[in-house]
């Protein structure tokens, strides 16, 4: 993101010191007449100067008695919103809650507008047992409305005391019925890599990237038939770090910069795959899909240039298909920083570009070969295999011409 937007966003808490007063007084006026100023309209901070008049002109002129607090909070919030939808306002009230409990639903959801869509759903959670699913669209928590939510809420929101109820009303994927589902949050645990040998491939389920998976998944492929494909799930790995994606790229025979890490104001970090031991599989197929998130997004990427056949690597490369849905461009961190009067604002702070500079942090990459509305008991194997003897298409126009495009849309385009 530009330095000077940054700047625009970080200059709002001022803003709102030099507006509170007016907050306080009981009867509204007329706003001051105010000459209008020559600004550049290429300068995101141009619009800082009229912020003031615009809430003069709220409170002398709106219909109705205005909240002025609940304007400025949503002002605030919306403009954090337009950079990143995971930016978040919390008012002094919020800052000082306490921590809601260890509990958990099993959901990941990304807030749109109205709406917030599943991107995660965490196998034998609360959320999987209940039946919700990747591509459900929530409306509200709690009978709370997802507009009105930050992000920082509505995560809180899904969090709490072990045993403890929420009430989840979403609308199923292709349907506009609205249910609601009543979950009951349990205190995660670590769940299992999941792992099938089949006759005609090695097909793993990664969870998520926390320490110690690149160990776990070593034990799993060293004693496996690599004369067979592997198929590398990340459909639903969400969570871990970039650290530990870097030490199963490697194990799978990725080599150099693995990813980059940009932060504002700080020069670019390289993240090298570190040595490690190989399991060379010539064929590999990565399954990706919304809840493909952060971490493994970069691995993914990764993986993907196993197959690249240009230049050096072109004597090491595999063959290298990945099917699915397009990741939702999660590669990022984000960071609290406190505002004057007890509130504080929580940014995407630092990114992740892919090995050869993929931007990961506003849409991850399209795959290979597009797999829509697959029934769940349905054995995608002889789709997986069809793809890896077909090899990775040379452009994306022909990935959307073989094979899967006729099955119908799986998620919702997000606003």
């Amino acid at each position: 993101m530009h330095q000077r937007t940054w700047l625009s966003l970080l200059t709002l808490p001022l803003v709102v010191a030099f507006t509170v007063p007016m907050l306080h007084q009981q009867e509204p006026k007329p706003a001051a007449k105010v000459e209008p100023v020559p600004t550049d309209s290429s300068d995101p901070l141009a619009g800082l100067a009229d912020i003031q008049d615009v809430i003069a002109h709220i409170r002398a002129h709106y219909v109705d008695v205005p909240d002025m607090g609940k304007a400025m909070s949503g002002g605030i919030q919306g403009a954090l919103e337009r950079a990143n939808l995971l930016n978040s306002y919390l008012t002094p009230a919020e800052v000082a809650l306490p921590d809601p409990g260890q509990g958990e639903t099993g959901l990941t959801l990304l807030k749109t507008q109205l709406y917030a869509v599943v991107i995660g759903v965490v196998p034998d959670s609360p959320a999987s047992k209940a039946g919700i699913q990747v591509g459900d669209r929530v409306r509200k928590l709690d009978g709370e409305s997802m507009g009105t939510m930050s992000h920082w809420a509505m995560e809180r929101r899904l969090r709490g005391a072990v045993g403890s109820e929420i009430a989840i009303f979403c609308m199923p994927q292709g349907s506009s019925e609205l249910k609601k589902v009543t979950l009951t949050r349990e205190k995660p645990g670590r769940p299992a890599i999941q792992s099938r040998l089949e006759s005609k491939a090695v097909m793993v389920t990664l969870p998520d990237l926390a320490d110690g998976r690149a160990k776990e998944l070593l034990g799993i492929l060293k004693p496996a038939d690599k004369r067979r494909p592997l198929v590398l799930d990340l459909r639903t790995c969400i969570g871990g770090t970039y650290d530990e994606a870097a030490k199963v790229a490697s194990i799978l025979g990725f080599k150099g910069v693995f990813a980059v890490m940009q932060e504002a104001g700080a020069p670019d970090r390289k993240i090298e795959a570190p040595a490690s031991e190989v399991v060379d599989f010539p064929k590999i197929a990565v399954l990706t899909g919304l809840g493909t998130i952060g971490p493994a997004e970069t691995l993914a990427v990764a993986i993907r240039h196993l197959g690249d056949r240009d230049g050096e690597s072109a004597k090491d490369a595999k063959t290298v298909v990945t099917l699915g849905e397009r990741t939702i461009g999660q590669a990022v961190e984000r960071k609290r920083f406190p505002l004057k009067h007890g509130g504080a604002v929580e940014l995407v702070t630092r990114r992740w570009m892919g090995a050869k500079g993929e931007a990961l942090d506003k849409s991850g990459p399209a795959p290979d070969y597009t797999l829509r509305g697959v029934p769940e008991d349905e054995d995608l194997l002889p789709r997986i295999l069809e793809a890896l003897e077909k090899g990775p298409p040379q452009t994306l126009e022909k990935a959307h011409k073989v094979a899967f495009v006729a099955l119908p849309t799986l998620y919702p385009t997000l606003a």
